[in-house]
């Protein structure tokens, strides 16, 4: 397994991360893919990726919600990071729309995402992309750059049947799945009846949107193994087969990262 979206590197883990690491590789998690969210985030996540190099891998992003006035600045100085031949990073991410909060900032918003799509191109990097309440505006924006070589995850999807088969139209993306799936309400074993399980890669989100039956609870990479199983369920095939399958759709999109 391969957690493609965790933010272990956020504070809610300062006191046990070492212990977070060490249960999700007793749970069989190959590597953790670490999505940045703002300039004050890259410190703590690059730590962890030099603590643990071949088993975090951090990605480069600004986050939707997380744009200032001075957000113009912010990407200036992220490319730059991006620039130097021998940086770590393995995605842009996590970048996009989010609507739900704020619509103060669509224009800011929209224009940030756009630089950051570019970088992907630039540096030849897949994307982490986060949408909320942005659907028609996503398809709208990916679909100026169709003819660019362009890759990556959508992350924590959870829409509709027909927003699936239309962000599959994207040849060279997956759906980010996570503890969602597992909620007892939840649509989306339903809507992924429609989704080959070759465009599908697996996540936590952690510490957020933790899965049955730790809800309630801070999430964690280990959990992984709960979406895994209910991936399997869905789809009707073997734990290790939902596993193999995802975890070779996560290579194929994060190429940049060599696990163990």
């Amino acid at each position: 397994m391969i957690d493609t979206h965790s933010h272990i590197y956020e504070p809610e883990f300062n006191a046990d991360r070492n212990e977070v690491i060490i249960r999700a590789k007793q749970a069989g998690v190959e590597c953790i893919l670490l999505p940045n969210i703002n300039a004050g985030s890259i410190e703590q996540m690059l730590d962890l990726y030099y603590q643990y190099p071949n088993y975090c891998f951090p990605m480069l992003g600004l986050h939707p919600e997380d744009i200032e006035e001075d957000y113009r600045q912010v990407l200036a100085d992220m490319e730059k990071l991006l620039e130097a031949p021998d940086h770590p990073y393995i995605a842009v991410g996590e970048v996009g729309l989010d609507y739900y909060w704020d619509k103060t900032k669509v224009k800011e918003q929209e224009e940030t995402f756009r630089i950051q799509i570019e970088w992907a191109i630039k540096y030849n990097l897949p994307l982490s992309i986060h949408a909320r309440n942005a659907h028609r505006q996503l398809v709208t924006i990916l679909s100026d750059y169709r003819d660019e070589p362009i890759s990556g995850v959508f992350h924590c999807f959870g829409g509709t049947k027909e927003e699936a088969l239309e962000l599959l139209q994207f040849p060279n993306f997956m759906l980010g799945i996570g503890g969602v799936v597992t909620y007892k309400n939840s649509k989306l074993p339903e809507t992924l009846s429609v989704v080959p399980l070759e465009r599908i890669v697996l996540e936590t989100d952690a510490p957020y949107l933790t899965p049955v039956p730790y809800r309630g609870k801070r999430n964690e990479s280990a959990y992984v193994v709960e979406v895994l199983r209910k991936i399997a369920s869905i789809f009707n095939v073997s734990e290790q087969e939902a596993d193999c399958i995802t975890t070779n759709n996560a290579k194929h999109i994060f190429q940049r990262i060599k696990p163990h």
